[in-house]
């Protein structure tokens, strides 16, 4: 009889010490699995971008659209159960202000992930304080080489670089038998890196670029650039800025009578250039590296349309579309890396995403462990009456 109670006690302390062992396991699991920015509930994301100033429409567009995707995945449940919450910090598109605000993203607020964020030299300036931290940098709202070589394991692009775009825009000139280009251009980062895309474009056809102008960043003083373009007279003038000033040399070129042609980049902001110029904005060419946001007969399109419309926004335009985008294949990367969801695990996640793999609806998305551009869709447009476009 000893024996047995024995026997039982000892097999009752044992299945005791096997619960607590399994317990400590799972705390250890789980303290194991925990990420910074990363809660049962909740994965944070933070974004620093132009709010307010001459460049705000760019990112308050590309946010409208990221918000709507995140807003729907949180309707039916999030990623996991965990929700999608992005803290917004206005840098007024200043170089200093988005390199702080990065610091406190990620020092202050422990964002998860850092996402849209908008500008060349914005960019730049929070790349070595999110590379050292380890904190991904997901699709920028800039076309720099800064930012795809070298390889920066934490950065991830969706959008055609402006090297793509100037290629684009200048093979199509060419092929109209325009050889007198000038191009106008933002002098930071940003406007030298479109500038080095077209040097790049004419030097493949043997021409040379007719003149150069330079803009300072966040400025509409262009009286001394259109005083080195108008002798020059040239057929086109490719426009390396943001639609305040693009839309300022426009309308000052046309008041001196020129009657050449316009041609800008995707950053510019479509539809805040063709609102800025009004009356003056037809013909002006616009190249895009996302599909047609009037186009229904395009998958990721049709549903875009028709989650800004169920969210009670009616403004349809390129860059909203290029924030639903990127929220939508962010969201993709969240669902690949699985439950225990960690920094390193979305990143090896991202890299499995390409064409073969995922369905982004009409757009093409191809990351691998050797490249993190997921596109080089190049489109081009132009405005029309109205402030409309045509493909």
């Amino acid at each position: 009889m000893l024996k047995q109670l024995a026997v039982i006690e000892f097999v009752g302390v044992s299945k005791a010490k096997a619960k607590i062992g399994v317990a400590l396991v799972l705390m250890a699991m789980a303290n194991a699995q925990a990420e910074t920015g990363v809660t049962d509930r909740k994965i944070l994301l933070g974004q620093s971008a132009a709010f307010s100033g001459p460049a705000a429409q760019l990112g308050l567009q590309l946010y409208s659209g990221a918000k709507v995707y995140f807003d729907q995945v949180n309707a039916t449940g999030g990623v996991y159960g965990r929700k999608i919450e992005i803290i917004q910090k206005d840098d007024k598109y200043e170089a200093d202000l988005a390199a702080a605000n990065t610091k406190a993203l990620i020092e202050n607020e422990a964002v998860f992930a850092l996402f849209g964020y908008v500008g060349t030299a914005t960019s730049n300036a929070a790349l070595p304080i999110f590379t050292q931290a380890k904190v991904p940098f997901f699709a920028p709202y800039t076309g720099a080489q800064s930012l795809r070589e070298p390889l920066n394991r934490q950065v991830f692009n969706i959008r055609a670089s402006y090297n793509d775009e100037t290629e684009y825009l200048v093979d199509r000139l060419a092929n109209l038998g325009t050889k007198n280009i000038a191009v106008f251009y933002q002098n930071d980062a940003y406007g030298k890196a479109g500038l080095a895309g077209v040097e790049l474009a004419m030097k493949k056809r043997n021409l040379r670029i007719a003149e150069t102008a330079t803009v300072e960043r966040n400025s509409l003083d262009v009286a001394t650039a259109v005083g080195k373009l108008l002798p020059k007279r040239p057929d086109a003038i490719i426009q390396i800025s943001t639609y305040a000033a693009s839309s300022a040399l426009v309308k000052e070129m046309r008041k001196a009578s020129y009657t050449g042609m316009f041609y800008n980049v995707s950053f510019v902001g479509s539809q805040a250039l063709a609102d800025t110029l009004d009356k003056d904005g037809v013909g002006v060419v616009i190249s895009q590296v996302v599909p047609f946001p009037w186009s229904p007969s395009i998958p990721a399109v049709a549903e875009y349309t028709k989650s800004m419309e169920k969210a009670g926004n009616k403004n349809l335009n390129f860059s909203s579309l290029e924030g639903y985008l990127a929220a939508k294949v962010f969201v993709e990367g969240l669902k690949r890396a699985g439950s225990g969801l960690t920094r390193e695990k979305l990143v090896s996640a991202l890299e499995t995403i390409n064409r073969s793999s995922y369905d982004a609806g009409g757009f093409d998305v191809n990351f691998s462990p050797s490249n993190h551009n997921g596109s080089k869709y190049v489109d081009m447009t132009v405005i029309s009456k109205d402030k409309k476009f045509r493909n």
